[in-house]
């Protein structure tokens, strides 16, 4: 299920659904920094997050070749860093990685995996910090933050050319980002506080339960069978078996793929709703934190803990 099957002929050359939501996520972020000074805070965080993680999954979106075909009008769609803290190329190039595995879950071979290959030390407190859904949505955010960068702090002393490729053109852009917050009156910390760490939290409930790790590699992705708010929110990504299954298709056609064959996937873990993983999950660990079986002879390459929002 992680690689692109079928080319892209039964698709449009620009897919005018994503266009039109572009926009919509980007003139509503505009909107909402510019007057935030009379919005009410509950408000203030429930758009701010919600612009937020939904800009992360028109991320997610781009990386599979929408709404264009051509990658340069993807990537400078996906590209501004309103979440601040995770350089689009990191995350086009991690969750590239992602389906290509054939291993995925394991966390020598996913660069997406939320396992451990072994018990112990600090990775160990803080995967279990963040093992219930209620400390993914709480924990979350700063522990993938400061694990990403760490590894990325690595990553720069043992190849400063390419990690600065990396970084400056997204430094350039936050650098934009934080001006513009400067110039409508809104602090940085106001913005960490109802636009970074919220959408990250949202976005996290779709990455929640949405791999498993099992020995049979269809039983490894999720399928949440949810046509509510929080499937909009999230590009429809909540039914994930098809996006592995199809990562060409935009995000608007994998409802009606679904409905099509709906029963393609006996194996996949299902949920009828978030409100069913909420449930499960919100105070309980989704699975255990160890690998069940790691590839051990696998080459580990340095991790990061990209979002989906990212996955």
């Amino acid at each position: 299920m992680g690689s692109n099957v079928a080319s892209r002929h039964h698709t449009p050359s620009i897919e005018w659904p994503t266009l039109f939501l572009s926009g919509v996520i980007y003139c509503g972020w505009i909107a909402v920094t510019a007057f935030h000074a009379h919005l009410s805070w509950p408000l203030l965080l429930i758009l701010g997050a919600w612009l937020t993680a939904w800009q992360g999954s028109l991320q997610h979106e781009v990386i599979h070749g929408h709404p264009t075909r051509k990658t340069w009008i993807n990537d400078a769609i996906g590209f501004p860093p309103v979440a601040l803290w995770l350089p689009y190329v990191i995350f086009k190039r991690d969750h590239t990685l992602h389906h290509a595995t054939p291993h995925l879950t394991d966390p020598l071979d996913d660069t997406e995996s939320s396992y451990l290959s072994r018990e112990g030390g600090l990775p160990h407190l803080l995967v279990a910090l963040e093992a219930t859904l209620a400390g993914r949505m709480l924990f979350g955010p700063p522990i993938r933050v400061a694990r990403f960068w760490l590894d990325e702090a690595l990553r720069a002393r043992r190849t400063p050319g390419a990690w600065a490729r990396d970084w400056a053109p997204h430094l350039v852009a936050v650098a934009l980002v934080l001006w513009w917050l400067h110039h409508v009156g809104m602090s940085l910390g106001t913005y960490v506080l109802c636009f970074v760490w919220p959408g990250t939290s949202l976005a996290l409930i779709r990455s929640y339960a949405e791999h498993r790790a099992s020995p049979h590699p269809e039983a490894r992705t999720a399928l949440v069978t949810d046509f509510g708010p929080l499937a909009l929110l999230f590009l429809n990504n909540n039914l994930h078996t098809y996006h592995h299954l199809r990562p060409d298709r935009p995000w608007y056609t994998l409802p009606a793929l679904y409905r099509a064959s709906p029963n393609d996937f006996p194996m996949a873990p299902h949920y009828a709703h978030y409100g069913v993983i909420f449930a499960r999950f919100f105070l309980r660990p989704h699975d255990r934190l160890i690998h069940p079986a790691p590839l051990l002879e696998s080459v580990t390459r340095p991790r990061t803990m990209a979002i989906p929002p990212a996955a």
